[in-house]
């Protein structure tokens, strides 16, 4: 099957039919994260793909959200100026291979959710530190936090692990960008401070040569686990 008849036949079967006429900027991201949609049906990830028909003030160009006990993979292009500020830079010869690892990323979420771990600690971690605050909902925020960061960091090494098997002759520069995108942080230990994952996986070599881009990543998620909390 060639890949336009592979492409035609994902979106139909992921897409509402209301989403069918897309932009060429909605085609180029959809064809970039082909490979990652293909790879996820293989497995029988429970994955939609939903179209926005204008993107919100703080919508993000791709993201993962979860409804109905699916992964809803959303992507926020049209009327949204991050589209293109996110690859900033970036030759057009180049973007393909970025966009395919922002779509790892957030396949690593779906992966997380479809296996029922979504915010959960792998098995023999636990938390340690308790913390303190006179008002409840700091606990709460700063829990949140904290399992947010945690998910971000594995979706991260999910990324380069797929960009290693996948693109290894890109590995360089798709890690330097999302190096650069995670040292920029405004508030550190936020929810997309995933620095103590990123660290970790300078030299991709780190994450073997078995293929298998979620459970590649396991064992780094594991040790950054370790240094961040």
């Amino acid at each position: 099957m060639s890949k336009a008849v592979l492409a035609a036949a994902l979106l139909c079967a992921t897409l509402p039919a209301a989403a069918a006429d897309l932009t060429p900027l909605e085609q180029r991201w959809l064809g970039a994260a082909l490979p990652v949609l293909a790879y996820s049906r293989s497995l029988n990830l429970p994955i939609d793909v939903v179209v926005q028909p204008q993107a919100g003030p703080n919508d993000v160009p791709m993201a993962m959200g979860f409804a109905g006990g699916r992964c809803k993979l959303v992507l926020s292009l049209r009327g949204n100026p991050d589209a293109e500020r996110q690859l900033d830079g970036v030759p057009a010869a180049g973007q393909g291979e970025l966009i395919e690892a922002m779509a790892a990323h957030e396949i690593g979420h779906c992966w997380r959710y479809a296996q029922g771990a979504w915010h959960a600690l792998p098995a023999g971690f636990v938390e340690v530190n308790e913390e303190t605050a006179d008002d409840p909902s700091l606990l709460a925020a700063s829990k949140a936090m904290r399992e947010t960061r945690r998910e971000e960091g594995y979706a991260d090494l999910v990324a380069l692990a797929w960009t290693h098997d996948r693109h290894p002759g890109d590995y360089g520069r798709i890690y330097a960008w999302l190096e650069k995108l995670r040292h920029d942080q405004p508030v550190a230990r936020n929810g997309h401070d995933t620095r103590a994952w990123v660290g970790l996986a300078r030299d991709g070599a780190r994450f073997g040569s078995a293929g298998k881009p979620f459970e590649d990543a396991a064992p780094l998620w594991r040790e950054g686990l370790l240094s961040d909390d």
